[in-house]
């Protein structure tokens, strides 16, 4: 399994930004949630980093919880829409931009290759910020394909939706998902890719379920 570069002058600002922000986790307090003993592992090496949208906040929360890997997140061409925020985004914050009406072969083989490389990258199934409901929109393929063609896994994870602004910050972490082994020695195609997608949104629903039951416990 390749690992990604601890140290790179393309991550400086990244690295910058991180640890000069840990301070912030005092106040976030992250706690991570963990369905099972084995989805305290694979955590090494290139992967995708599967999660629920609720705010724009979402990637920050994920930094949090996350601080020890760098994130590459998946996000839209309106978001890079002037040259500051191209920089902000794109080099401090390693975004990997992607137009979202018309997806380009040039942004899937970024995303490839940054996974092939070791690194993370993280991303928000749904599409876009689910804001009206508190279920979970439905699940765009483009994970799976993503996934198979760089050959790494994919872990689910929930955002649990803060309360108040002192709420602590909590994390539930699924099971690695291999998608070859899902698949079975079938080949990839429409049928199997929007049968993948589903048991993907059903992984995140069970994460939900726990989040749900936990609240009501406290």
């Amino acid at each position: 399994m390749k690992k990604a570069p601890l140290l790179s002058f393309k991550y400086f600002f990244y690295d910058f930004i991180r640890l000069t922000g840990w301070p912030l986790l005092i106040f976030f307090r992250p706690k991570k949630i963990y369905v099972s003993k084995s989805a305290k592992s694979g955590f090494k090496g290139g992967f995708i980093l599967m999660a629920n949208h609720n705010s724009m906040k979402d990637p920050f929360y994920l930094i949090a919880c996350l601080l020890r890997r760098r994130h590459h997140f998946i996000t839209t061409n309106e978001v890079c829409s002037t040259k500051w925020k191209r920089f902000l985004f794109k080099i401090c914050f390693l975004c990997i931009e992607i137009n979202r009406e018309k997806f380009s072969m040039s942004s899937f083989k970024e995303i490839t290759a940054n996974l092939q490389r070791g690194n993370m990258v993280s991303m928000f199934p749904e599409g876009h910020i689910n804001v009206e409901q508190d279920e979970l929109n439905p699940f765009k393929g483009g994970i799976v394909m993503m996934a198979f063609k760089a050959n790494v896994p994919i872990r689910p994870v929930y955002l649990e939706k803060r309360k108040h602004w002192y709420s602590r910050l909590r994390l539930y972490v699924g099971e690695v998902f291999d998608i070859k082994n899902h698949l079975n020695g079938r080949s990839l195609n429409t049928n199997t890719v929007k049968e993948i997608a589903s048991e993907l949104e059903n992984k995140e629903k069970e994460l939900e379920i726990l989040c749900s039951n936990r609240q009501k416990r406290a």
